[in-house]
Parts: structure tokens; sequence; C-alpha cells
């Protein structure tokens, strides 16, 4: 029989769970020969999301649960839950139920076909403010185009992973993890599954303007060099703007003598040039801080407490019993009960 676990990572959204969580069981029923479980991931909430999955784990025996130790955020707290998959595929799943379960046979059937990534992709997006989907519009088209990566458009974290793609995926251990990046830097055999978002069940975005901001810049600069480049094609041409200018300087002061420069014109060049060389400098620092968290080889993230189901699943054993995770990068703060 396959196993299939639905992996959430779920950061202050005990309003939103509830509504979820039977719509998971629905799907997971209407599949045939398939042995299916859900993880539940506490990135650190605050509010009552951990009370209220230690409730949905009492009844129903399929369920387990990993809290981390703080909040790591929604990459690494996705990287936790998919490190303790085993066996079988997996299934990513937000919390806030926009992208439906209703779809996961869908996907369970294209993974029999002999697909290894079967992602959702995005035909509207329902609920959302016009600027934040003209804003991703715009970001996958460009991370798209500087990406030598595939990265599919208008496609989050909602998809199935075969085994071996989970295998893959586990290889994969940068701190400044961009997981749309990483899905699609693994390869193997891929499929899009077109679906409509639909508005968030419960509660509000954590998401605002600024977190997009920060996110789109994460995954442009973890997975495409052309902000140097751009920075170094910048300056050349800077610099050769400055050479014919400075030249036409000599040449005029040759033929028609040396007028007193004014100070406007000045200013605007010593303005101009520096602010070109701090956006550079700029550039540079993003990926050089990179460089830095990568040396310190921290983990990256902590366990605090480690849930397994009633039903007997037999994720990460190695984490189970409080060792650091086969591939050398969890740590495990404590068990569950």
């Amino acid at each position: 029989m396959d196993r299939l676990t639905v992996v959430i990572a779920a950061h202050n959204e005990a309003e939103a769970l509830p509504l979820l969580h039977p719509r998971i069981v629905s799907a997971l029923r209407q599949l045939e020969g398939v042995d299916g479980h859900v993880l539940y991931v506490d990135d650190g909430s605050t509010d009552g999301t951990w009370e209220v999955l230690q409730r949905l784990a009492r009844q129903d025996a399929k369920v387990s649960l990993l809290r981390l130790s703080r909040n790591f955020g929604k990459e690494a707290a996705l990287t936790a839950g998919l490190d303790q998959v085993e066996s079988g595929a997996a299934v990513v799943l937000d919390a806030d139920g926009q992208d439906p379960p209703e779809l996961i046979p869908e996907f369970v059937g294209r993974w029999r076909e002999g697909y290894d990534n079967v992602h959702g992709t995005r035909i509207q997006r329902e609920g959302e403010g016009w600027l934040k989907r003209s804003t991703a519009h715009l970001f996958y088209r460009v991370i798209g185009r500087l990406s030598k990566t595939p990265i599919p458009a208008d496609t989050g974290d909602f998809r199935l992973l075969s085994p071996r793609a989970l295998e893959g995926l586990r290889q994969l251990r940068e701190r400044h993890r961009f997981m749309k990046g990483l899905f699609g830097w693994v390869g193997y055999r891929q499929i899009a599954i077109p679906y409509r978002r639909e508005p968030r069940v419960a509660g509000d975005s954590h998401f605002g303007l600024w977190r997009l901001w920060n996110f789109a810049l994460e995954g442009i600069t973890s997975f495409s060099t052309a902000p140097l480049r751009v920075a170094t094609y910048l300056g050349v041409t800077t610099a050769l703007f400055a050479f014919v200018f400075g030249l036409w300087i000599v040449v005029k002061a040759l033929l028609w003598g040396d007028a007193v420069a004014g100070w406007p014109t000045m200013m605007a060049v010593i303005l101009f040039l520096g602010g070109m060389q701090l956006v550079a400098l700029g550039m540079i620092g993003e990926y050089l801080g990179r460089l830095y968290d990568e040396s310190k080889q921290r983990p990256l993230y902590l366990v605090d407490v480690w849930q397994p189901g009633a039903a007997g699943v037999s994720f990460g054993q190695s984490s189970v019993k409080g060792e650091s995770h086969a591939h050398g990068t969890s740590v495990v703060g404590g068990q569950g009960p």
C-alpha cells in the first residue's frame, strides 16, 4: 500500500485549522490503496495553535505533530516537516485553507502515472487585492527570466512530491531557503494542475507587502546572480559615460576655453555616482550575508516537541530518540509525550 503524508506548516492559525482538517480527512478517505496521514508543524505559534493541534491529534490517530522551539519561518518549518517523511510521498499544503485539499486525489493520480512533482498552478487568486496579485504575477515572471533553475509561474508550495523527489530535496541544506526554487532544482518529472485559489477560511494573512518584498529578494538572490551582473553592467556603462563626458570637457576647454562649472551639475554627478556605488555595494552585501550565514553552519531548525500519531507512523525515528537528523541539520530539543 502506498503511503502519503500531508505536511502543513502553521503559524498562528488557530482559527483556520479546525476548518481545514475535516477537508483533508475527507480528501484522504477518497484515496484507494493509500495509507494517508497528516503531519502538522507548529512554527513557534503564539496563539492557541498548539492546543488546537493537540486536540486534533487526540481525535485522529493519523495526525502527528511537530513543534519547533521558536518561529523559524515557513521555509524552515516546511523543511522540518518534509525531513520527517521517511517513506512514501508527501503533499505540501498551506494552513490557511486557500489551497484546496480536495485536489489531493488528482495529485495522487498523477503520481501513480509516474510524475515526481505534481504542483498546483493558480489560475485565479480570490480574496487578494489587485496590488498583491499584480506584484505576485510580476515576481514570477521576473524570477523565471533571471533564474537558470526552472520555477513554474504562479505556483506556490501546494504540491505532491514523490519519495525520490523528497530524498533529493533533503540533500539541499542551504540556510536561506526559497522552497519554490528548491522544488524546481530537484527536477524529475513534473506536471502542473491548474486550480482557483480560494480566500482564507479564517484569520488574516501574515504576509504584508514588506514581507513579500523581502521574500521576493530572497528568491531572486538565492537562484540568480543577475543582480551582481546588473551592477557590473551599470558600472561599466557609467564609467564609459564618464569617460566620454570627460573627453568632451577637455575638447571643449581646448576649443572654446574653460568656463566655470556650475554647482548643480557637479552635485548631480556626485550624487548619481555615489548612489550607484551604494546600490552595487548593497547587492554585494546581500550575497556576502548569505555566505556568512552558510559559514556558521547552524541547524535549520530546533524541535521542541515531537508527537507521532497513535496509528504508529514511523516518521523520523532518529529525531524521536533525540539525536541529530540523518542529514546532520535538524537538532531535537525534546521529545513529545
